[in-house]
């Protein structure tokens, strides 16, 4: 997804959908130092956890095996049955183990990534299948690095290795010469050491390649101005558009409005600023409703439409203002102003019934 476009033009930081996105094609950030530094971490809990009953188990059953040899019954019924007990005992040691050390390995993929599912890396790939790309995979720049890596780690882990066995070279010798226990207990003192060293090792070098694939995987999903332009006009919407759609709306809510305007029963206006249309009807309306409501142009418009069909034009331009501050369309006028609006509505009421006489 993100090898297709220019290089030289990506120069800012990805956003964060542009990472979502990035993990739903299952790019993510993976470090397989973490996982081995995890998985040995993981092993060296389980040794200390159950190593040691593990041990006196195992080497109290098999010591007839080097002890009686000669006592071991190898027919064809008695080999079956001693197969399968020397399978049972070495799952009973086993497989606590095995079962701390998947969980270990599923560890070690969720301290790096939130878990997802995706199906891009499962897809046939026949480019995959180029003896040319594979060429260039093995022995290019990124497959030079990681056989330097690779070469590094098995040194810098051999070295600890070595100066944690070296000293105890006297033990190993004496090897020979202990009990079956014995001789187990001090094989798990001695390999916890050496995991120990090596985990000193891995947990640098996990580390530092964790923060190398970040800031990899965080190149590879830099975003030039342009796309961080699209996107937002994606997420937010074109801002002309969004202006022009505004705008529409605006329109058709002042031709509605303006429709209400012969219906109404009084405009109160500031002569030339405000205009506020007012509809009361005795018995059906609590207290008058603002049907139409404007300033400056609007204003003017209102009145224009309340003349046209002779509706009463009152000026008062403290209520004018009031009205068009505190109450908005197809709401009752607010309490306050009542006593007011009512003088304007009586008087207009009574403006009118005089005319039909």
């Amino acid at each position: 997804m993100a090898d297709d476009r220019d290089d030289s033009q990506r120069t800012e930081e990805p956003t964060q959908r542009r990472l979502e996105e990035a993990q739903k094609h299952g790019d993510i950030v993976k470090s397989q130092e973490v996982q081995t530094f995890v998985l040995l971490a993981g092993a060296a809990l389980t040794i200390t956890a159950l190593g040691h009953t593990a041990a006196e188990s195992f080497a109290g059953f098999f010591r007839m095996f080097l002890e009686q040899p000669d006592r071991i019954a190898m027919d064809g019924d008695s080999a079956m049955t001693l197969a399968r007990a020397v399978l049972w005992r070495a799952a009973i040691v086993v497989a606590p183990a095995l079962g701390l050390l998947m969980l270990c390995g599923l560890a070690g993929n969720l301290v790096q990534n939130r878990p997802s599912f995706t199906t891009e890396k499962i897809k046939p790939d026949f480019s995959k299948l180029s003896l040319v790309k594979g060429f260039q995979r093995m022995f290019g720049i990124e497959g030079l690095s990681n056989l330097v890596k690779g070469l590094l780690k098995i040194s810098i882990v051999g070295a600890a290795v070595w100066t944690t066995l070296w000293p105890e070279r006297g033990r190993l010798e004496s090897v020979l010469t202990q009990s079956p226990a014995d001789v187990a207990g001090d094989m798990i003192v001695l390999l916890l050491r050496v995991m120990l060293a090596a985990l000193s090792v891995l947990a640098a070098m996990a580390a530092l390649d964790y923060f190398l694939q970040r800031y990899q995987f965080l190149k590879r999903n830099r975003m030039s101005r342009q796309e961080i332009k699209d996107e937002f006009r994606q997420s937010e919407g074109d801002p002309a558009v969004k202006a022009k759609i505004r705008q529409i709306r605006i329109e058709r809510a002042k031709r509605r409005m303006m429709a209400n305007v012969p219906g109404a029963t009084v405009v109160i206006a500031n002569p030339t600023h405000y205009a506020v249309a007012l509809k009361y009807e005795q018995g059906k309306t609590p207290a008058p409703i603002c049907v139409a409501k404007g300033i400056d142009a609007l204003a003017l418009k209102i009145r224009e439409v309340a003349e046209e069909h002779e509706i009463p034009i009152v000026e008062n331009p403290p209520l004018a203002r009031a009205l068009y501050a505190t109450v908005d369309l197809d709401e009752s006028v607010p309490p306050e102003h009542y006593k007011a609006v009512a003088q304007v509505i009586g008087y207009v009421l009574k403006l009118t019934g005089k005319a039909r006489h």
